[in-house]
């Protein structure tokens, strides 16, 4: 059973960095579509950033290009996001994910095995 398992969050000023981190245990991420969502308080899940299996696609919803990456480390089973330049709006519990078809999709109906979560707050 594949178990995730995030961390890295925490509270920064608006401008700043954060690096979030997502390992697995239990399978190899190697070949699975992987997703980071966030979810803010009274509002619904939302893909954020994904990376493909076997081809290392990756896919950024428009609100946060070019101030994050996803990046994959198969030797560590790990799967990063890395934010900068972060906003107040950017404030949200962040999950990742595997997909559960080996494609590339956005929707949160299409991923399953949750982690936790961690919470990234950002202060005016």
């Amino acid at each position: 059973q594949l178990h995730l398992v995030e961390s890295g969050g925490g509270l920064v000023q608006s401008g700043g960095s954060l690096r979030l981190s997502c390992v697995a245990s239990g399978k190899s991420l190697r070949h699975y579509v992987v997703g980071w969502f966030r979810q803010a308080p009274g509002k619904e899940r939302e893909g954020v950033a994904f990376k493909g299996g076997f081809d290392n696609s990756e896919y950024y919803t428009d609100s946060v290009k070019d101030r994050i990456t996803i990046s994959r480390d198969n030797a560590k089973n790990t799967v990063s996001l890395q934010m900068n330049y972060l906003k107040p709006e950017d404030t949200a519990v962040y999950f990742c994910a595997p997909a559960v078809k080996r494609i590339l999709l956005i929707d949160a109906e299409d991923y399953d095995n949750w982690g936790q979560g961690t919470q990234v707050t950002v202060s005016p």
